[in-house]
């Protein structure tokens, strides 16, 4: 098949009864369906309206709370062959700067979302520059138009939707993401996580995020198989929903980033543990951010008496500019945890070590035969000589198409060549290396702190904060540098909620623990309150 398009319309004559996605209303038990035939039928009503109101290619917004109505909503574009922009509604004039951003850099002709959504968040996009303009189509108003729906002239190489990134450094950009890309990159994930037709997708992940559009929204679609759903709030709010519901729904595969995980073994009590049956989970992926051992083991041996099996963890590596999925492990096992000489990491080399001055990193699994990694020197661009640290480059058909309107970022992201080697790669701008045939993530290549001539990574010293005393929230810290005659480390983290405690202790306790740890001066230390870090919308800390 071709498009994605084809797809959805082959299970609503194959499956149309089928549950294809259900939504947890309040993340438990309230909950709404969408059969494949339904499903259709939308996507045809929706794409009808969109033809009159805009030409193929144009850009449409899509503002909408999660649940039912944005999947239709996205697979209304692309009935329409009309390019789809995942957004989210702004929330009491917070997230506008982000907004305009987007709709200025796509271009967009049209915003979809619900009657509901437009009259609340209307009056406040009415007198913002670049939003006062735009034309709304309430997707929650239009009639059956299904015999107008025409299918649209569309191939592997149409553009399907423009995946903005978080933007956690800068403007975000977009993702020029093509069927084929998406069709490529979800044959790779349905063999890496061995769906079936018959698998049951639990997942909470925001729609607007390609981990959830791609993993879990677009994945059931592939396949033929379930898909069960929660905002990301109600996860939030009660981690235990997100392992109810694969309990309850006898859930096969469903994931999260690291920090997900850990908010479970944190929030999740023993009390709540007696009535989870996670024994049908057998592909739990982690993803988006650096995948911790210690979170893995935590969480293995917190839900073993509920039927979870280490062997289920799925540690892999993506990014939005590869689709989603760049690589994983080849076949069911217990994550590969190795330690390696931290002196050596600092200086770009890989030895495995076992003392105390050592980090232990989770294998990223191996990447598929029709998918090209290496590693390269990101200053000389010459390929890295085995278990040598560098920046990782991916090539393959899902690499997208580069960034919208962009054409110099996309040459220097997407158009890279090695010094001393052939071929057109991707720049992930991630660091890491292959050691015994599997990758290893060692960080972000602008996270990166070069402090005296030594690379260190701020997840690490983040953890190191974090652990330094009780009264620092858990995965709420941000370390990173600033230029100020040479190179200056500063830590921001995060105080627990209505905490009384001495903040000269918790200073000088942050100082001694990176001196000792790290062997480098903390130039400055803040401390703020909870929610005072701003995260990305995927959770991940913008530092």
């Amino acid at each position: 098949m071709n498009s994605l398009v084809e797809i959805l319309c082959t299970r609503a004559v194959e499956l149309p009864e089928r549950d294809a996605y259900t939504f947890l209303v309040d993340g438990e038990t309230d909950a709404i369906k969408l059969t494949y035939r339904e499903l259709d039928q939308k996507a045809r009503s929706i794409a009808a309206q969109l033809e009159t109101v805009c030409e193929r290619g144009a850009r449409a917004l899509l503002l909408f709370p999660p649940g039912l109505d944005y999947i239709a909503a996205f697979c209304g574009c692309l009935y329409a062959g009309v390019v789809a922009v995942p957004a989210y509604p702004p929330r009491m004039n917070r997230n506008l700067q982000r907004l305009q951003a987007i709709v200025a850099d796509s271009d967009a002709a049209v915003a979809l979302t619900t009657t509901a959504t437009l009259a609340r968040i209307k009056p406040s996009l009415a007198q913002q520059q670049g939003l006062e303009n735009l034309r709304w189509l309430e997707t929650d108003n239009i009639g059956d138009r299904t015999v107008t729906w025409r299918m649209p002239d569309i191939n592997r190489e149409t553009l399907a939707l423009l995946q903005y990134t978080s933007g956690s450094t800068a403007t975000p950009k977009g993702v020029m993401v093509t069927h084929g890309n998406l069709l490529h990159n979800e044959s790779m994930i349905q063999r890496a996580f061995r769906q079936t037709s018959d698998s049951i997708i639990v997942g909470w992940l925001p729609l607007y995020h390609d981990m959830g559009l791609i993993g879990t929204v677009l994945q059931p679609l592939f396949t033929g198989s379930r898909c069960v759903m929660m905002s990301h709030v109600a996860f939030l709010q009660r981690p235990v929903r997100w392992l109810e519901a694969i309990s309850r729904h006898r859930a096969t595969t469903s994931g999260a980033p690291n920090f997900g995980y850990e908010l479970c073994t944190r929030k999740i009590t023993a009390e709540e543990c007696e009535s989870l049956d996670l024994s049908s989970w057998t592909t739990a992926f982690n993803g988006s951010e650096p995948v911790r051992a210690d979170t893995l083991e935590q969480f293995s041996k917190t839900f073993a008496s509920c039927g979870f099996q280490a062997s289920a963890f799925y540690p892999c590596y993506g990014l939005a500019e590869a689709t989603l999925f760049v690589s994983g492990s080849p076949e069911p096992r217990v994550p590969h945890v190795k330690t390696f000489a931290a002196e050596a990491l600092e200086q770009n080399r890989v030895i495995e070590a076992g003392d105390a001055e050592a980090r232990r990193l989770v294998s990223c699994g191996s990447t598929t035969s029709d998918q090209q990694v290496i590693i390269v020197n990101p200053e000389t661009r010459h390929v890295c000589s085995t278990n040598e640290v560098g920046e990782i480059w991916v090539a393959g058909e899902s690499v997208t198409a580069g960034y919208w309107k962009r054409p110099e970022e996309t040459e220097e992201t997407f158009g890279a060549r090695p010094a001393n080697g052939s071929g057109s790669f991707l720049r992930t701008g991630d660091l890491g290396f292959i050691h015994e045939h599997e990758l290893f993530i060692t960080g972000r290549l602008k996270d990166l702190i070069i402090i005296r001539g030594r690379n260190l990574y701020p997840h690490d010293i983040e953890r190191t904060v974090q652990e330094s005393h009780p009264r620092l929230r858990s995965a709420a810290g941000a370390v990173f540098s600033i230029a100020n005659g040479e190179e200056r480390l500063v830590v921001v983290h995060e105080a627990e909620r209505s905490a009384k405690f001495n903040y000269a202790e918790i200073l000088s306790t942050i100082r001694e623990v990176v001196a000792e740890e790290y062997e480098v001066q903390v130039y400055a230390v803040v401390i703020v309150k909870t929610g005072g870090v701003p995260r990305t919308s995927s959770g991940k800390i913008q530092r």
